[in-house]
This record gives C-alpha cells, sequence and structure tokens, in this order.
C-alpha cells in the first residue's frame, strides 16, 4: 500500500471473532483507532470486558507508520507479533487488534499459540471484509468553488469529468460546490475553470488529508 492510499475499518465497526484450539478460545476484536490514546482505550475496553481472561493481546498500527504489540503474558514472540504481521499483511492502518484468550488447560507449544492468534486476527479481518467494513482511504484535496446559478451545472460538470467527488452543494445567493479531487489531480481543473470563467470564479483549495473516497 503506498503513501497515498491505505485500508482501515470503518470507524464504529468493531469485528469480532473465535477461534477454538484444544480447548482455548481465541477471540478477535479489531477496531479502528487513528491515536495511540484511542488504541489504549480499545485495550483498556477490552480488558474490562474479558476481565476474567488469561491474555489480552493487543497490536495496534496507526496510517503514520507508528506501531506497537505485545505479548501480555504470552511466551515472546507467540501472539503480539503474528497479530501485528497479519495487520501488515492484510496492509491494515489506523487499527487496534486484541486478542482475548481463555486458557483451555492444553499448552499449545509456541507453534501452537502463533498459528491460533494469527488465525484469530485474520478471522476479524476476514469478518469485516465480508461486511463491508474495510475501506480504502485516500489523499484528496478539498475544493470550494463558488458560482452564479447560472454556471452552477456547467461547473458541475467540468468537475465530474476531471475526477471530482461531489460532496455538497450550498444554495444561497450563489452556488458553494464543495469537491474532493485525488490529491493532485485538482490542479487542471482549476485551471480550466480559471481559463474558462476568465478567472472570475471563486475557487479555493484546502489542505490534502486522508479521507474515504
Amino acid at each position: 500500500m503506498d503513501a497515498e492510499r491505505y485500508l482501515t475499518l470503518r470507524a464504529g465497526y468493531e469485528a469480532v471473532s473465535e477461534v477454538v484450539d484444544r480447548k482455548s478460545r481465541f477471540i478477535a476484536q479489531l477496531v479502528h483507532v487513528e491515536s495511540e490514546a484511542a488504541a489504549s482505550e480499545h485495550i483498556a475496553a477490552v480488558r474490562a470486558r474479558h476481565f476474567d481472561a488469561r491474555h489480552n493481546v493487543p497490536a495496534w498500527i496507526l496510517a503514520d507508520g507508528r506501531e506497537r504489540a505485545s505479548d501480555d503474558g504470552e511466551p515472546q514472540r507467540t501472539s503480539g507479533m503474528p497479530t501485528l504481521e497479519v495487520l501488515r499483511g492484510a496492509e491494515l492502518r489506523d487499527v487496534c487488534c486484541v486478542t482475548t484468550r481463555y486458557f483451555g488447560g492444553t499448552l499449545l507449544g509456541p507453534g501452537g499459540l502463533v498459528r491460533a492468534y494469527t488465525a484469530a486476527a485474520q478471522a476479524a479481518i476476514d469478518e469485516a471484509r465480508a461486511a463491508g467494513a474495510i475501506v480504502e482511504m485516500t489523499m484528496v484535496t478539498p475544493v470550494e468553488v463558488r458560482v452564479p446559478y447560472a454556471a452552477f451545472e456547467q461547473v458541475r460538470h467540468m468537475a465530474e469529468v476531471a475526477g471530482a467527488k461531489v460532496a455538497d452543494a450550498v444554495y444561497a445567493e450563489d452556488v458553494t460546490l464543495e469537491l474532493a479531487f485525488h490529491a493532485g489531480e485538482e490542479g487542471p481543473f482549476l485551471a480550466a475553470l480559471t481559463e474558462r470563467f476568465a478567472g472570475k470564479q471563486d475557487a479555493r483549495a484546502g489542505a490534502p488529508h486522508f479521507a474515504e473516497f
């Protein structure tokens, strides 16, 4: 996934999936987060929810590249890092997965733990994908254009041909179109607008940011 795009879980959705191995239950709980503080809140919520579990193993990765994982008492590199590898492999960012383990009485060994934690995280991602909750975030540039009513349809057509997404239209004395472009694609539209209206249009581009396009 390049620096202009990444996948994430839709905000407000929690993907939960359970894997059972020799009576040990592994419950993966995956949510969207946008900061280390939000990840910590999810980890605390899961630990409160499953206060009687043997382990609550967290792993998170943010859009800015920061990431962290903990084995939470499991043998080193058998749980947190395998979970993080699943998130990386799915090209997800701004997500936090906490996998709760209820011990079933049988030791699984390092290899068994890696397989179980990996399977639980992957199952949560598969559940989210099946529910349509995995979305692509793209670097976009917002553009606001204020035009007279007589030019509204023409400008909207120009924007759509240029690849813009019309986010909103505000009708007042004039019409204000709120557009979104893939970052870098707004230039030709603004140039065409200036040429068509001889610079008399009111158009301004905002700062690029990540958004669902």
